[in-house]
């Protein structure tokens, strides 16, 4: 089991990431990965990390960077493209940055609509677009066309990036060849990690205020115990690492006051209503997010603990272990992992349960990782297989369709034996996950003056193709909160941007299952603007806000019709109105697409005569296409409009922001 740096230290580059869920992480990761393989020192960054202007001192720079919202770029790359939008910069101003981007996009989520196709947009991976763009304008110079990967995909966001990262490696080489009688290292060659997990006889507690992933930080560098001390500062002649910074995310810690499941029994889904309140006064916007961070259960610690052979070091103190030179430590910054509370000591316990993904997806880097640690030839050759680009259909048929587990995975792949110093180095992040604020108006703050957020969570749990079951880390934790319970929560801001100026403004919505979330909290918002006289200036008739039509599909109407008491209530307080479709309540099936066309004269009244706006939350996938379809055939036959005449008004609406999608 060979193991290599990789690193020259006399070619640097800069692998910028913006990510809102972490799949754009993974990916930057994995080009890090790459560009070791040939020999670059690289480093891993959000883009609001780093300074525009400090790009040039790095000799290549890859951003790999998601599209969310209306086609925004990710929180924690939004500082840096503010930036980048400056007028005053020069038109050479990244005359000496080489540079390329691979986008993440969904297809499912448009941004103006192509003419000529109805389901498809001009604007898909808009982010990665607009980014790539405007470095051109800036001077910066293209070495390899930009990738664009479509999550709609049969084989998912891997089928673009695998034959996009092998062409990436060619054009690297043809730009950045390497020396005479050296060759890139190859993927049988174990690259060594930047940071080991060390045993340590020290105590390295104590409490600070950092919350992350539920947890209080260490006294340490960047958040993590360093067991070879703190790194020096940057030595003359280094490239400008310098430039990146740790910044912390803005964290509440909020109390569990009710954890409630609204589906009977009987019913095929728990779906829950949680209330959480905090005692810090924080406001927040319909279509706004919480971001929950959850825990592995203790039964898949415990198993992966036993599988890979790591119980006699489960509970001992560990620190983190740089492997690089002394004077090049501060160029790697070590993983952010914390303990869960004050005065705990940072175990590999600890470390699978608040901090490592044991029940994701695994992705091709991580059968890479894994085949190095096995003699077993049957296991190894399989394993290798899987990193094949030639079998990418074998190994989504044997992951992704299946959702199959890095857990399953090791356990059907037992003679795998990681060693437990590079748990941090191959396990991925368990990651926090978002959902949509359902609380709106009054119900933003509790009697008592706390701030109050509401959930609506469906809890994953179901069996797959091949009769295992399947549950999601996430709700299976917040299924098992009892009240009571404080947890770590980031609030963020939403795709939506709903604003106070369109309360006047008639407006559809259209949310289907736990889509209702976003849609709730608006309706209660404007239920508040009502009270408060905002919007009366603007509408017509005698109430202070503008029409609200909502469109609401589900299964059953007495199984999952959520919120109905509270729709009924608020048709007599403001113009509301409700449609539903309950698709197995019939033998037809119905659906929100249906309905809408069903009230084709109202919905083209206020979406054109009356200048309306569209909200659509929910699903990805069929149900946004669905939509958009059914509203362009109601202006096709309500407004006596040709197919593309009815494509360019629902593209003029995405325009000036009228059409708005917030899907998961």
């Amino acid at each position: 089991m060979a193991a290599v740096t990789g690193q020259r230290h006399d070619r640097y580059a800069a692998v910028v990431y913006g990510s809102e869920t972490g799949n754009a992480l993974d990916y930057a990761e994995e080009a890090g990965r790459l560009l070791e393989r040939l020999h670059f020192s690289s480093v891993v960054a959000k883009l609001d990390d780093l300074d525009p202007a400090s790009l040039a001192h790095f000799d290549f720079v890859i951003a790999v960077i998601s599209t969310t919202g209306q086609g925004d770029l990710p929180a924690n790359a939004r500082s840096f493209w503010t930036k980048l939008l400056r007028k005053r910069l020069p038109p050479k101003y990244l005359e000496k940055v080489h540079f390329t981007t691979f986008g993440l996009g969904d297809s499912s989520y448009p941004k103006y609509a192509a003419p000529a196709m109805r389901h498809r947009t001009e604007r898909f991976n808009w982010a990665a677009r607009k980014l790539h763009k405007r470095l051109l304008q800036l001077g910066a110079n293209e070495v390899c066309p930009r990738g664009e990967a479509d999550e709609q995909h049969d084989e998912g966001l891997d089928a673009a990036w695998v034959l996009w990262s092998m062409d990436l490696r060619q054009q690297i080489l043809a730009k950045y060849p390497l020396d005479e009688g050296a060759n890139p290292i190859s993927d049988h060659v174990l690259l060594q990690p930047k940071w080991l997990l060390a045993a340590t006889s020290g105590s390295l507690l104590a409490g600070t205020d950092r919350i992350c992933n539920g947890g209080h930080g260490i006294p340490s560098v960047d958040g993590v115990p360093i067991l070879n001390g703190t790194p020096p500062k940057h030595a003359a002649g280094h490239p400008p690492y310098a430039d990146i910074k740790n910044r912390n995310s803005c964290h509440l810690v909020v109390q569990i006051e009710e954890n409630k499941r609204l589906t009977p029994p009987s019913h095929w889904q728990d779906v829950r209503q949680l209330h959480f309140t905090s005692v810090e006064t924080i406001g927040y916007e319909p279509g706004d997010v919480l971001t929950i961070y959850p825990q592995n259960s203790s039964e898949d610690v415990d198993q992966i603990l036993t599988l890979m052979g790591w119980a006699d070091h489960a509970d001992q103190p560990l620190a983190l272990e740089s492997t690089a030179k002394v004077d090049a430590v501060d160029l790697y910054p070590p993983p952010l992992v914390t303990t869960k509370r004050h005065n705990e000591p940072f175990t590999l316990r600890k470390l699978l349960t608040h901090h490592l993904d044991i029940r994701a997806i695994p992705r091709r880097s991580f059968f890479s990782m894994i085949a190095h640690f096995t003699y077993n030839r049957m296991h190894k050759e399989r394993l290798l297989e899987f990193t094949d680009p030639k079998y990418i259909d074998e190994l989504y048929d044997y992951t992704t369709r299946p959702r199959r587990s890095i857990l399953e995975v090791l356990q059907e792949f037992d003679s795998v034996k990681i060693p437990w110093q590079r748990a941090a180095d191959v396990f991925p992040e368990l990651r926090g996950r978002q959902f949509s604020i359902a609380s709106g108006g009054s119900r933003k703050q509790t009697c008592e003056g706390r701030t109050s957020f509401e959930l609506l969570v469906a809890i994953v749990k179901y069996r797959t193709v091949i009769r295992r079951l399947r549950e999601g880390v996430c709700t299976r934790y917040l299924a098992g909160l009892p009240v009571g319970t404080e947890i770590a929560v980031t609030l963020q801001k939403g795709g939506l941007n709903i604003q106070r100026a369109e309360a006047g403004r008639p407006v559809i919505m259209i949310g289907p299952g736990t889509g209702v979330a976003p849609i709730r909290s608006l309706i209660w918002e404007r239920y508040h603007w009502h009270q408060s006289g905002l919007g009366a200036e603007h509408h017509t008739g005698s109430d202070g806000v503008g029409e609200s039509v909502f469109f609401y599909g589900c299964r059953n109407q007495e199984a999952d019709f959520f919120y109905r008491e509270e729709w009924n209530e608020l048709k007599g307080k403001i113009p509301l109105q409700v449609f539903t479709a309950f698709s197995r309540d019939q033998a037809a099936k119905v659906y929100v697409q249906d309905v809408l066309k069903q009230q084709s004269k109202l919905v083209y009244d206020l979406l054109y005569s009356k200048r309306g706006l569209v909200y659509v939350c929910g699903s990805s996938g069929k149900m946004p296409q669905a939509v958009r379809a059914a509203l362009i055939d109601i202006f096709r036959s309500c407004g006596q409009m040709e197919e593309p005449a009815a494509n360019n008004y629902l593209q003029c609406m995405e325009k000036e922001g009228r059409y708005k999608q917030e899907t998961w």
